[in-house]
C-alpha cells in the first residue's frame, strides 16, 4: 500500500497562508463595500461628438467594476438628477455603448439649465446631494461648457460641506471652443470641418452663377462672443482669391462702411463674394447686429439672425443679388463629416475623466495639451474647475488679419490639425446608422422635487 502523501508545508506556514488569504478576502470585501455608482450628465448645446465622451466614460467605468458600480445618466442633463430621472446604462449592451462614439447629439438628453449660486438657490444643490445619497453615487461626471464646470465645482464643495464627499470631474464640451486651459474643446473640430467644407462647396456654386445671378453669399455660423467657428471657414482658402473673402468675428467691432467696402472690392475684382459671419457680430458699443430683444435662460441676449441683417444691408447699399444661409443645428449635428481628431479627443477626455476620479483627483477637468503642430501631437492634461468656470477664451489678436476680415497663417496652423481625418459612421440604405438607447430609469426613492 503506498505511503500517505503529506504536504511538506509546515503547520505554521499553512496558518500564515490562511491568514494572508483571509486578509486578502477582507481587502476585496472592503473594496467592494466602497464601490460607488457614478452619475453622468450632458449639458448645454450638444455636438457631433459629445456621445463619444459618454462612450469613453461608460466603457472605462465598465472596465473598473471593482471600483465603480453602475453608471447612471441624467435624463435631460442635470434636470435628470433634480427630478431623480436616472437612466441605468447597465441595461444597454456593449454594442450600443460602443455605437455612441458614432452617434451625434445627446443620447441621454441635454438641457440649458444653469443652477444659481448657493445663496440664491441652495435647495437645488442640496437636492443633488440627496439624490446622490439615495442612489449611492460617489462620482459625478458633468459633460458641458463653462457653466457646467461651475456646477460640478459647486457640487464638489457642497458635498464636502455636507459630509457626503462626491468626486466631481468636468468633461469639456463646446462647439464654441471658448473654454480656457485646453488647447481645444470636443465638438469644435467637427463644426470647424463642416463650416470649412460648406464654405468651399457653396463658393463653387456662387462662382458658377455670379455672371447672371447671385453676387454675394452669406453663411451665418455659431459663436456669440468668440469667433473660432467663423475663423475655421478660413481653412477653405488656399489661394488669395479663394473663399471666404470676408470673415466677420465677434472679436472685431463691426463697421458698416468697412464691411461694405470689402464686399464691393471683392465683387469688383473676382465677380462674387462669400461672407462667413458669427452670430455674435456686434458694433463697437456692444450692440449685436441681430439683437432679437429677448434673453435666453442663461441671461444671454437672444440673437435673431445676423445673416439676413447683413444681406439686407448689402442689398440696400450695394444692390447686389444675394443668398444667405444659417448653418444652425446642421453644423453641430453633422456626424457624417466629423473630424477624426475631434472624435478621438472627445473619447479620450471621457476616458481620462474616469481615470482621474479613480486616481483620487477631484474638482478638475481633463484638458487637451498640444505638443506640436506638425506632426500634430497632443496629450491629456488637467485644470482646476474653479479656474475654468465661467471664463471665455477668445481668438488671439495674432490669429486675425490687420483688416479684421480674415485669419492669419498662425491661425491656420492652429486650426488645421483639428479638422484632420475622417471617422464616419456605418451607412445602411444610404443613411448613417445611429444608435438609440433603451433609456431604462432606475426606481425613484425620493419625493418629487418641484
Amino acid at each position: 500500500m503506498p505511503s500517505e502523501h503529506r504536504n511538506p508545508v509546515s503547520t505554521r506556514t499553512r496558518i500564515k497562508t490562511k491568514n494572508r488569504i483571509n486578509t486578502k478576502n477582507r481587502t476585496v470585501a472592503n473594496v467592494m463595500a466602497n464601490k460607488r455608482n457614478a452619475f453622468y450628465a450632458q449639458s448645454g448645446g450638444v455636438t457631433a461628438v459629445i456621445n463619444a465622451s459618454a462612450c469613453g466614460v461608460i466603457e472605462t467605468a465598465r472596465k473598473h467594476k471593482d471600483r465603480i458600480g453602475k453608471v447612471l445618466a441624467g435624463r435631460n442633463g442635470i434636470l435628470g438628477a433634480l427630478r431623480e430621472e436616472l437612466i441605468d446604462t447597465s441595461k444597454e449592451s456593449a454594442a450600443t455603448i460602443a455605437g455612441l462614439r458614432y452617434t451625434p447629439s445627446g443620447a441621454f438628453g441635454s438641457c440649458r439649465y444653469k443652477l444659481k449660486s448657493f445663496e440664491q438657490n441652495q435647495r437645488e444643490y442640496e437636492r443633488l446631494i440627496e439624490v446622490f445619497k439615495a442612489h449611492d453615487i460617489g462620482y459625478f461626471f458633468y459633460n458641458g461648457g463653462g457653466d457646467s464646470q461651475d456646477t460640478a465645482n459647486k457640487v464638489a464643495q457642497l458635498g464636502k460641506r455636507q459630509g457626503y464627499p462626491v468626486t466631481c470631474i468636468g468633461v469639456p464640451k463646446t462647439v464654441d471652443n471658448d473654454l480656457p486651459f485646453t488647447d481645444t474643446c470636443p465638438g469644435f473640430g467637427s463644426v470647424a470641418k463642416y463650416v470649412a467644407v460648406s464654405t468651399r462647396e457653396a463658393a463653387l456654386d456662387v462662382a458658377s452663377m455670379c455672371e447672371t445671378s447671385t453676387k454675394v453669399f452669406i453663411m451665418e455660423v455659431m459663436g456669440r462672443h468668440a469667433g473660432w467657428i467663423a475663423a475655421a471657414a478660413g481653412l477653405a482658402q488656399e489661394e488669395k482669391d479663394d473663399a471666404p473673402h470676408v470673415i466677420v468675428l465677434p472679436e472685431v467691432p463691426f463697421d458698416d462702411d468697412a464691411f461694405l467696402a470689402k464686399v464691393k472690392s471683392t465683387v469688383d475684382r473676382i465677380g462674387y463674394c462669400v461672407v462667413v459671419i458669427s452670430e455674435g457680430a456686434h458694433y463697437a458699443d456692444g450692440r449685436f447686429l441681430a439683437d432679437a430683444g429677448s434673453r435666453d435662460v442663461f441671461g444671454h441676449v437672444q440673437l435673431g439672425g445676423v445673416a439676413p441683417t447683413a444681406a439686407q444691408m448689402i442689398k440696400d447699399k450695394l444692390g447686389y443679388k444675394y443668398h444667405w444661409a444659417v448653418a444652425d443645428y446642421l453644423q453641430r449635428a453633422a456626424r457624417h463629416i466629423a473630424s477624426k481628431t475631434d472624435v478621438d479627443q472627445a473619447y479620450a477626455l471621457g476616458k481620462a475623466a474616469v481615470e482621474f476620479a479613480l486616481a483620487g483627483k477631484n474638482a478638475i477637468m481633463p484638458t487637451i495639451v498640444r505638443k506640436s503642430d506638425k506632426p500634430y501631437r497632443w496629450t491629456i492634461g488637467e485644470a482646476p474647475l474653479d479656474k475654468v468656470a465661467n471664463v471665455e477664451r477668445k481668438m488671439p489678436k495674432n490669429f486675425i488679419t490687420k483688416d479684421g476680415f480674415g485669419i492669419t497663417e498662425a491661425a491656420k496652423r492652429y486650426l488645421a490639425p483639428l479638422i484632420a481625418g475622417e471617422d464616419p459612421p456605418t451607412f445602411r440604405n444610404g443613411l448613417p446608422r445611429y444608435v438609440k438607447l433603451k433609456g431604462v430609469l432606475v426606481p425613484k426613492k425620493l419625493a418629487e422635487f418641484a
